[in-house]
């Protein structure tokens, strides 16, 4: 039975923002990102010494007013160590950025804010698989207790200098309209595996045994819309396979499944809207 590959990751997340410069230097200077490359109207960041991985791009649209909708619920970070972990807390203390929640899953160590515009935030690390409560099946148990701040803090060095090589996008998590629909499409359709579920409020996907490459929830409502094209919030974000051919292995599925998509050849990528009206690009890894 075909499964999305088991390499299969997050890439990036594309913003749509209002205010460019303010978000451009909070996400350069409290979040730790590199400017890679950037216009009148986007900003492109990565870590430094990696060049070639970009993780976030901000695209300046035209100020809208907030409404309800489906979108990013949150963003999330994968720092490689527990250290690096107390290096992003150290330096948000100090800068006395609000940190809106602390918490331990079991799985990982995180920490949340929301950047000046109010997309969610998660900055988190693993913790070894041997310390993940993994049932006979695959899925994994997840808990969410209070963190240990001091000991996170403890393991820090002190000297933050940015994100460090290694980080990744390690999931995202979306705001959407039906949970039912959500499922099929990326269980289903895409072949994600369930790792997780909240019963009637949250299901947590993944390739290749991780926890969860993407999360979704109805914590704003049921049935709500989709978010309007060109508005503030989430534009698309990024799934990344290892290879051309795992990229046309999900192309036959997409085929089989008759779900509607792009694919761009020259680009290597795959274009396609899931239920809630969210964008997505499934592309090869570079």
């Amino acid at each position: 039975m075909y499964k999305i590959n088991a390499e299969t990751v997050i890439g990036k997340v594309v913003l749509n923002v209002e205010n460019l410069t303010l978000m451009r230097d909070f996400y350069q200077e409290m979040i730790g990102l590199e400017i890679q490359g950037e216009t009148e109207n986007e900003v492109h960041f990565g870590i430094h010494g990696e060049t070639k991985k970009e993780l976030l791009t901000l695209k300046k649209v035209a100020a809208h007013p907030k409404v309800t909708a489906t979108g990013l619920y949150h963003t999330a970070f994968l720092l490689p160590k527990r250290s690096d972990l107390g290096d992003s807390l150290y330096h948000l203390l100090r800068g006395k950025y609000p940190i809106t929640g602390a918490s331990d899953h079991g799985y990982s160590e995180a920490i949340y804010l929301d950047d000046p515009e109010g997309n969610g935030i998660e900055i988190y690390r693993d913790k070894p698989r041997e310390f993940w409560d993994i049932n006979p099946d695959g899925t994994i148990n997840g808990i969410t207790i209070e963190m240990d701040a001091e000991g996170v803090i403890g393991e820090a060095s002190g000297s933050f200098t940015g994100m460090p090589v290694g980080t990744t996008v390690g999931h995202i998590h979306l705001t959407v309209a039906n949970l039912e629909k959500t499922h099929e499409f990326y269980v289903d359709t895409l072949q994600l595996n369930l790792q997780t579920e909240f019963p009637n409020q949250a299901k947590f996907l993944a390739a290749g045994g991780y926890h969860h490459h993407i999360g979704t929830n109805v914590w704003s409502g049921r049935n709500i819309p989709a978010m309007e094209k060109g508005t503030k919030g989430l534009n698309y974000f990024t799934m990344v396979v290892p290879s051309v051919e795992a990229l046309k292995e999900v192309e036959a599925n997409l085929i089989e499944k008759v779900y509607s998509y792009e694919h761009d050849s020259t680009r290597q990528e795959i274009k396609l809207t899931d239920p809630n009206g969210i964008d997505l690009v499934i592309e090869v890894r570079k």
